[in-house]
């Protein structure tokens, strides 16, 4: 017997036998309704504590982690002012054993000039000529009375005459005297000049030492912000970290960019030296050939950045001592100087091949052969890509330390947001249970009204039969 002739009670009456199961299974649910309604708000209470301590472990998590972040990102924020820092000492001290290490000797210069310069002023100054004694004569004479004498008047003119000759040699012999005097300070025009030379040099040296020491308090305030643990350091630490990600993540995809065309620049080539039909499982073997040679070179690119103590990446290598780091200088050059002149060989066999795959392609398709004009163009400037590529290579390093330094910092504040997020969302999907709980809860109410409703009025006219009876027994 199928299901449907079980349902159909009364046979020939489908909806006598609908209105009998729905009342039926109105009945069996409202004599289930206490347990039924205990069981959803059960559920609903145990998914809702359960998101709610969820959301609350994930919170603490997160508090944890950007804790972490926190004195991660303030140590290594101490750790490159410290470097900073410890650099403007090292500058400061460059040009003090530069420029202020002469300084005796520069005093010693300016003094001695100083002292010529005084002399030669010494000697320049002009002094009053002393007065004639003829002046006296004349004088005197002067004071004598002619009374019309005609040899009194030849004496004054033969003075006369003598004072215009004394005023005309006294005249000459200033004119030689300033002439003098006009080449002295003449003299000391270069005294002057070097003088001023070397003060401005002087001065240029203090101003660049001040330079030095006002970016050095800039950076101790900062490191100071960084000590105390501030909110305002750790925002700038973060601000400096999201800018050098994106900005070394940019770098690096031009890098990549450099590689992909360095690979296709020697990828052909590579497959007459190592065979165009060999395979390393689905791939060629000249395209790993190529892609190796690639790869070793920006490892001999980056040994050679540790080795210049430009990027600390590996800091065994930094560690080493001067004579030993400077041997591993000669041979990652070496290495890169040979791999680029293998490039550049490949460059130029790339291109030879090029041409004789287009020659072949026109003899089969029985084209007339096109001898370009200044083919030796594209050869020389694949050439040059082939030599430059490894060493533009090298340089990656740097972006490279920067993207991995300041990659934990994002993964750390990426992370911090998503667990915040989750929790979130956990707190929510536990509310959302709960009141979903009582959703179903009325809505279960409302699959068996008809039985409440009933009820109901039973309830309310027992009441008012006991009010009733309560009314008619009191006095």
């Amino acid at each position: 017997m199928s299901m449907a002739q079980l349902l159909n009670i009364f046979p020939g009456s489908p909806i006598i036998s609908a209105v009998i199961l729905f009342i039926v299974a109105v009945f069996l649910l409202y004599l289930a309704r206490n347990p039924t309604h205990k069981a959803i708000k059960s559920i609903a209470r145990v998914m809702h504590s359960g998101m709610r301590i969820m959301s609350r472990s994930l919170l603490m998590a997160e508090r944890k982690l950007v804790e972490r972040n926190r004195e991660v990102l303030l140590t290594a924020g101490a750790e490159s002012v410290e470097r900073l820092i410890e650099r403007e000492f090292h500058r400061v001290d460059a040009v003090v054993r530069r420029d202020l290490s002469g300084y005796p000797a520069i005093q010693r210069a300016l003094a001695e000039q100083i002292a010529k310069i005084d002399e030669d002023y010494q000697e320049s100054t002009e002094l009053p000529l002393p007065p004639p004694d003829w002046v006296k004569a004349v004088e005197t004479l002067a004071t004598l009375p002619s009374k019309g004498d005609s040899w009194v008047a030849n004496i004054l003119g033969e003075v006369h005459k003598t004072a215009v000759s004394q005023y005309k040699n006294g005249m000459e012999e200033y004119r030689k005297a300033v002439a003098v005097r006009h080449g002295l300070l003449e003299k000391m025009m270069p005294y002057w000049r070097k003088l001023s030379l070397t003060l401005d040099d002087v001065s240029k040296t203090i101003a660049g030492l001040f330079e030095r020491a006002r970016i050095i308090d800039n950076r101790m305030k900062d490191y100071e912000e960084i000590r105390n643990k501030t909110d305002k350091a750790v925002r700038m630490l973060i601000s400096s970290s999201m800018t050098q990600f994106f900005i070394s993540a940019l770098v690096l995809l031009i890098a990549i960019g450099g590689a992909v065309i360095n690979f296709n620049l020697i990828a052909l080539p590579m497959s007459e030296m190592v065979g165009g039909g060999s395979y390393i499982g689905p791939y060629k073997t000249s395209d790993i050939a190529a892609l190796v040679i690639i790869l070793v070179e920006v490892a001999m690119g980056l040994y050679l950045m540790e080795s210049l103590r430009i990027t600390n990446l590996f800091p065994i290598i930094g560690h080493m001592d001067d004579k030993m780091r400077h041997r591993m200088i000669v041979v990652t050059f070496s290495i890169l100087f040979i791999l680029a002149s293998v490039e550049a060989a490949l460059a130029f066999m790339r291109d030879q091949i090029a041409a004789d795959i287009q020659a072949l392609r026109q003899s089969l398709a029985e084209v007339k052969e096109f001898q370009p004009v200044n083919s030796w163009i594209p050869t020389v400037g694949q050439m040059v890509m082939g030599f430059i590529f490894p060493f533009a290579l090298t340089f990656v390093a740097i972006p490279l330390e920067s993207f991995v330094s300041s990659f934990r910092t994002v993964i750390g504040v990426l992370g911090a947001v998503f667990l915040r997020w989750l929790a979130f969302i956990l707190r929510l999907i536990g509310n959302v249970a709960l009141h979903l709980g009582d959703f179903l809860v009325n809505i279960y109410d409302l699959l068996v009204f008809p039985p409440l409703w009933i009820a109901s009025m039973i309830k309310g006219r027992e009441r008012n039969s006991k009010v009733l009876l309560e009314e008619e027994v009191s006095p």
